[in-house]
């Protein structure tokens, strides 16, 4: 029989095709992360759920193959794991067509800019582009927002059929981030399809207090949501009203010459 770790989703059910020492060994290799940057043999184990003897083959192989080392009783990760990241950023020629882009409509409007896909619930950052520190939390390449209470978030579900849409929604944990998170599954599908239908999405202080965010659609050749680009800001220094009138001009231009050099690839 074979396990499923509490990373795996719930849509997945292993079979002929699953390969369950491979996937024992992406829980180990997520299991650390900031909170956890060093570990020992038995911490690895509790947290990916393996037992000690699963969890050091794994170890001992990853310290063989690079992407592990080991320090006396704890292992960490080496910078060769960025291998297996940036294998998917390089492929999406998304990565070298928005950057330059994103730089300049940085520069411009003096507020940091990013770039995410959606990864089931989650945003994922591929791209950002930072003019100071705006959020509790560091965000970098890698880092993982939920979905349905950021700008960029909305942007991406809006891109779905109607009936994923309600499926992300309801795998998500729904729980309010500050007083003005939208929690009620109906009033986020509603505000869903309007940024749907309006093309873009401004989201206040719903993921963190002082946080305020536009985001646009970034599309592919056929018209279909791959990616979201946005704004963000501090909302003592600028307002959801300023920002829809200020910001959303040249983030929909920038949004408009990644389209069209997309629309080449």
């Amino acid at each position: 029989m074979h396990a499923l770790t509490s990373d795996t989703p719930e849509d997945v059910r292993p079979g002929d095709a699953y390969v369950q020492s491979f996937a024992r060994g992406l829980s180990v290799i997520r299991a650390f992360n900031a909170r956890r940057a060093a570990m020992t043999l038995t911490e690895v184990a509790e947290v990916s759920g393996l037992t000690r003897a699963g969890a050091r083959r794994i170890l001992l192989t990853l310290v063989q193959l690079g992407y592990m080392t080991n320090e006396g009783r704890l292992f960490r990760l080496t910078p060769r794991i960025l291998e297996l990241g940036f294998a998917y950023l390089t492929s999406m020629p998304f990565w070298d067509l928005a950057e330059p882009i994103m730089e300049s409509l940085a520069a411009e409007v003096h507020e940091s800019c990013s770039a995410t896909v959606l990864d089931d619930v989650d945003i994922v950052y591929v791209l950002r582009i930072p003019t100071g520190k705006i959020m509790s939390i560091n965000l970098g390449i890698g880092s993982r927002l939920p979905a349905y209470c950021s700008a960029m978030g909305r942007v991406l579900l809006a891109g779905l059929p109607d009936e994923q849409i309600d499926a992300v929604l309801k795998r998500s944990d729904l729980r309010a981030h500050t007083p003005l998170t939208l929690v009620d599954p109906v009033q986020l599908k509603q505000a869903i399809l309007d940024v749907r239908k309006q093309g873009w999405s401004l989201v206040n202080q719903e993921l963190e207090t002082g946080l305020v965010a536009i985001s646009v659609p970034i599309l592919d050749r056929n018209g279909r949501t791959v990616a979201a680009l946005n704004l963000s800001g501090q909302a003592h220094r600028i307002t959801a009203d300023q920002m829809r009138e200020r910001l959303l001009p040249p983030l929909l231009a920038a949004a408009d010459r990644i389209n069209a050099l997309m629309k080449r690839v």
